[in-house]
């Protein structure tokens, strides 16, 4: 017999979107309607159904158990699979006064050194009493633990046959809430201290005021439980609105995007979320769906974020769809980092998306980000999306390098302030200090405000300076992917330092090719490079799937760049003549 979804309204509860100080009362009220979480399978069946009602007593019963197994406020990592398991622990932690540290599920089995050195970090990072996986992933978890003497390794039946205690006592509204990993960490992972007071406040602030959420909403993910946007926007955010969500694992959706489109047909769905890029995937596919089988017209909110917003991907899924029913004006770029606990700023709801078409030349001269012109060419034309306004009670400062406050249209790193921002790191006393200027957390990227709603152009440690130029490594990715024979999102560009000053590093995938093919290739990449930065650069032709990714799909230059620097593509690499980009770069 098929399984029924949770429906998409409560017959008998009232929609309520504040008073809620800990996210376990946020529960405790959503469990007294009829909505949930769905989960789906590759072939877009329903594989398993959890009310709120369910995940409530579920979570309390395993709240006793860890009670009785682990002292108050000990950290569980957690892998975060798209699954009830998963959703459940991380709500029996709640519960317990546990802090649920959520870890990423593997790319891909031939990382699993990268991985489970990634993992053991996490785990030691966050001092954890335990690390819980699928039964499936438990081998991995047992050997990244190896040698940790006080972390057990469980898979989610183990812990549910813990015996249990008599009690539980859940966070209250001064205590912690979470750690969170933010995509961005390498290296040395740092972990971001969600307090119940800074999640509360952000998901008042998306579900009341960024979403407006409504009685009969319906969401639907597909993006990983690890990463903020998914953790915070499609698990607690729509908990905090007692609204159901389906989700898709983020595996089935990268093989088949247009089953994300379908269970929202099916459903009726009216939000959901995306980088760019998962917009720009489905957009690709759009030719195998049947005419006439998607019905997209009661998306109201197709939200943007996770990395910068492409608008040629966001124009490209609304082309391909429009037909479907979707709408331009359901799209709602918005800004925000693991820091703000997620969402920091959104644009109008039903509002046209707003595009600035920058001249960049312009900009790497002045740092202003002056309007492109009639007679701007278009490898000199970089359209930027205005991401909206701070939320309620938040405020959003680009300061110059001497702390400034900036005037709009120049570009300035970013800080931001207010109730939904982390504490700090944990256990990194630190990095947290290096974070803060008083109130003011410096989140790291780069923009400018225009008619009051900020833009944002990258980040300040992704920015290429050559002899004190600014080059944003986008452009030159972007322009170098619409080169033929040059695979969609397989472009990283970043500067090293070669002893004689900075120069930039282009890693672009490609499939076979002779020799003939290949050096044209690299011909043509060193024209296009020029072009767009006026900086010479090394070529390097890289084999397809080279490029690595964050969770959340971005791409991680530093990553790259560490794979170039220990000599991964030694074979692969050339340089493009100087002389001429040095010309051009005085025009």
């Amino acid at each position: 017999m098929a399984l029924i979804p949770t429906p998409s309204s409560n017959q008998n509860l009232a929609l309520v979107l504040d008073g809620f100080p800990t996210i376990t009362k946020a529960l405790d009220y959503a469990a007294k309607g009829e909505t949930g979480y769905n989960f789906y399978g590759l072939h877009g069946e329903v594989e398993t159904v959890l009310p709120y009602s369910l995940l409530r007593e579920n979570a309390q019963e395993l709240a006793a158990k860890l009670s009785a197994r682990f002292e108050r406020g000990s950290r569980i990592a957690l892998v975060a699979e798209t699954g009830p398991d998963f959703m459940i622990l991380f709500f029996a932690c709640q519960y317990s006064g546990m802090i649920p540290a959520p870890m990423p599920m593997p790319v891909n089995l031939g990382g699993k050194e990268g991985y489970l050195v990634q993992i053991r970090q996490m785990i030691m990072g966050a001092k954890a009493a335990a690390a819980v996986a699928p039964s499936e992933l438990t081998s991995f978890i047992s050997e990244a633990a190896e040698g940790l003497a006080d972390v057990e390794v469980f898979d989610y039946d183990s812990l549910k046959s813990l015996p249990s205690g008599d009690r539980f006592e859940p966070f209250g509204p001064d205590e912690d809430c979470y750690i969170q990993y933010s995509s961005g960490s390498t290296s040395a992972p740092k972990g971001v201290i969600g307090t119940q007071k800074s999640v509360t406040s952000n998901l008042q602030g998306i579900t009341a005021y960024g979403l407006a959420i409504k009685e009969n909403d319906r969401a639907a993910c597909w993006l990983p439980l690890y990463h903020d946007m998914g953790l915070i926007g499609f698990v607690l955010a729509p908990l905090f609105g007692q609204v159901t969500v389906d989700y898709l694992a983020t595996a089935a959706f990268v093989r088949r995007p247009l089953l994300w489109l379908r269970i929202m047909s099916e459903n009726k769905t009216s939000i959901t979320y995306s980088p760019s890029f998962g917009y720009e995937l489905a957009a690709k596919r759009a030719a195998r769906a049947e005419s006439g089988s998607l019905d997209l017209s009661n998306i109201r909110v197709a939200g943007i974020g996770g990395d910068m917003v492409r608008a040629d991907a966001l124009n490209a899924f609304s082309d391909a769809f429009a037909d479907a029913g979707f709408k331009a004006s359901a799209f709602l770029p918005s800004y925000g980092l693991a820091e703000a606990t997620l969402a920091i700023s959104f644009t109008d709801l039903d509002a046209e998306v707003t595009i600035d078409h920058v001249d960049m030349r312009h900009y790497t001269r002045s740092g202003v980000a002056q309007p492109a012109s009639a007679v701007t060419s278009p490898e000199h034309r970089r359209g930027f999306v205005l991401c909206g306004r701070a939320l309620p009670g938040h405020e959003i400062e680009v300061r110059g390098e001497h702390k400034q406050a900036l005037d709009p249209r120049v570009v300035g790193q970013v800080f931001i302030k207010g109730p939904s921002v982390t504490s700090g790191y944990f256990s990194d006393a630190q990095a947290s200090e290096r974070m803060f200027d008083g109130e003011w957390l410096d989140t790291g990227d780069m923009g400018y405000f225009l008619d009051g709603q900020i833009v944002i152009t990258g980040r300040v440690k992704d920015l290429i300076i050559i002899n004190g130029r600014n080059i944003w490594p986008q452009d030159i990715e972007w322009a170098v992917e619409k080169v033929d024979g040059v695979r969609q999102g397989g472009v990283a560009a970043f500067s090293i330092d070669d002893g004689a000053g900075e120069k930039i590093v282009v890693v672009a995938e490609c499939r076979g090719m002779d020799d003939t093919a290949r050096e044209a290739l690299q011909q043509e990449l060193s024209r296009v490079v020029r072009n767009a930065s006026g900086a010479p650069a090394k070529i390097v032709l890289a084999r397809p799937h080279s490029m690595v990714l964050t969770s959340s799909g971005k791409l991680s230059r530093a990553k790259v760049k560490q794979k170039f620097v220990d000599g991964a593509f030694d074979s692969e690499s050339v340089d493009t003549p100087s002389a001429p980009a040095l010309i051009e770069a005085r025009v």
